[in-house]
């Protein structure tokens, strides 16, 4: 029994730390496809800004420049939280994938504030109206980028990554700086002079969504990185740990994320009769449950505890010492 126990951890081991490395292997390939986009549509973008004397599409070229810089750091970050649980890092290196979203919302936030600055400077200063070009250069860059942007999305949804989605609103967000743009010179096109800011204008409009969403983005990262409570799989692991026989009753359960994965204390009740081995047999059962119910749990700690309320009266009225219940891995 204990032998097939044995084999059936080994295997939720293998399988978890198969899932774990495919998802951030898709992580990092997909943040590499964003760095090759992003170096060619920023060469291109600010070459046409340059010639075509449009702020706005200059301003798309530096936005394109930092999402080079992001997704380079999503694809370090990731690397590094891929590496496998070691002596000094037993939960392993998930929080590197939530340190890469901060910074890259920090970045997006900077980039929004450098391009609201220079569109006021634009704006205050009299220029000539953009090339009639740089529209259907705009037009371009925002089909490509939307479309990587969806690509992004979608990866960061199925594996569950929440500095790939940071990644993909950060290609949002230069679609969204170059629709802006396009708006501008479009209007500035049509009215002729006295309209050259127009897409000045439209750089700054498009700076202040970019650091709305930044916010907005930010706290994601910030949460698993203090730790904040997971509620997203309660209700999965109170089901998987009633399932498994002489459970009596889960009290509590504490879910948190790291990178990828999700880390839970469990508080289970059991026969306050039980010896010490069969609680902790139960206690295995419990955890492997919730890991096969569950692919993304990397780990789970059980407290056990005997059910009833008169055995908790009766340890209220007893010393501080008799708080040291022992705790089941």
């Amino acid at each position: 029994m204990r032998h097939s126990r044995l084999l059936l951890t080994v295997h939720h081991m293998n399988s978890f730390e198969s899932l774990s490395q495919d998802a951030h292997r898709r992580g990092q390939h997909i943040s590499l496809l964003g760095v090759v986009t992003n170096v060619a549509l920023a060469m291109i973008k600010l070459l046409a800004g340059v010639l075509g004397n449009s702020y706005a599409l200059i301003a798309d070229a530096v936005e394109s420049t930092a999402d080079i810089l992001s997704s380079m750091i999503v694809w370090s970050g990731l690397r590094i939280a891929a590496a496998p649980a070691d002596e000094r890092h037993p939960y392993g290196r998930g929080k590197a994938e939530s340190l890469a979203g901060v910074v890259v919302a920090l970045m997006l936030i900077t980039a929004s504030i450098g391009i609201a600055i220079q569109a006021i400077r634009e704006i205050l200063k009299p220029h000539h109206l953009p090339a009639a070009f740089t529209l259907w250069v705009l037009i371009g860059v925002i089909v490509v980028k939307e479309t990587l942007f969806r690509k992004v999305h979608h990866v960061a949804k199925d594996i569950k990554s929440g500095a790939v989605l940071l990644d993909a609103w950060h290609h949002r967000s230069d679609a969204l700086t170059s629709t802006a743009a396009a708006i501008g010179i479009t209007i500035a096109l049509i009215g002729g002079k006295g309209y050259e800011p127009a897409d000045d204008w439209a750089a700054l409009f498009a700076s202040g969504v970019i650091m709305v969403n930044a916010i907005l983005l930010i706290r994601a990262p910030l949460a698993e990185l203090m730790d904040v409570r997971q509620t997203i799989l309660d209700k999965d692991v109170q089901t998987a740990a009633r399932s498994v026989p002489g459970v009596r009753g889960v009290e509590k359960v504490f879910c948190r994320k790291s990178g990828m994965t999700f880390l839970i204390d469990l508080h289970l009740e059991v026969d306050p009769e039980l010896t010490v081995r069969a609680a902790h047999d139960i206690a295995h059962d419990v955890k492997d449950a919730i890991r096969r119910a569950n692919p993304s749990v990397m780990d789970v700690l059980i407290h056990v505890e005997p059910v009833g309320e008169s055995y908790r009266s009766h340890r209220k009225s007893e010393s501080p010492s008799a708080d040291a219940a022992p705790n089941v891995n």
